[in-house]
């Protein structure tokens, strides 16, 4: 166990921090409420793509699976909730279906300020992943704006 975690301290991370205007409750359910998801995680209105599936079971051990077409092709992002503390902390495993074994670990904190909350995002990713750090980085970053902008 204390390799795994050594080797998970090792591997390439990602942190954002953003401010919210909204109380945490707000945005903590913006991350398990599909109807949420479709409008900044993923859809039209986020990049060219088609939302075939949105589901989720926000709960300890429950599941997610979101699946869209982009560019004729089906991409199934799935994982597992291994944390549910509203509206504080939220840990899912992260993953695409057919594109690798291991999967990378994304943690949410919220924390409540004078005008509002942060969030902070760590998203662990494996190390054969390390290469798409900046991109992963880029990646929520655009998603955290848009999730700012319709909240």
């Amino acid at each position: 166990m204390n390799n795994e975690n050594s080797e998970k301290l090792d591997s390439p991370s990602v942190k954002i921090i953003k401010d919210f205007g909204v109380p945490a409750e707000k945005v903590f359910d913006a991350w398990i409420d599909p109807k949420w998801i479709s409008r900044w995680m993923f859809g039209p209105d986020v990049r060219d793509e088609e939302i075939i599936k949105l589901e989720a079971s926000p709960k300890k051990n429950g599941t997610f699976s979101y699946v869209v077409r982009r560019e004729g092709e089906l991409i199934n992002h799935l994982g597992t909730y291994l944390e549910v503390n509203r509206p504080g902390r939220l840990v899912f495993t992260w993953g695409v279906e057919g594109v690798s074994e291991e999967e990378s670990t994304v943690t949410i904190e919220i924390v409540s300020t004078e005008n509002g909350c942060r969030l902070t995002l760590i998203h662990q990713l494996d190390p054969e992943w390390s290469e798409y750090t900046e991109r992963t980085k880029e990646g929520w970053s655009f998603m955290m704006d848009k999730l700012k902008d319709l909240l």
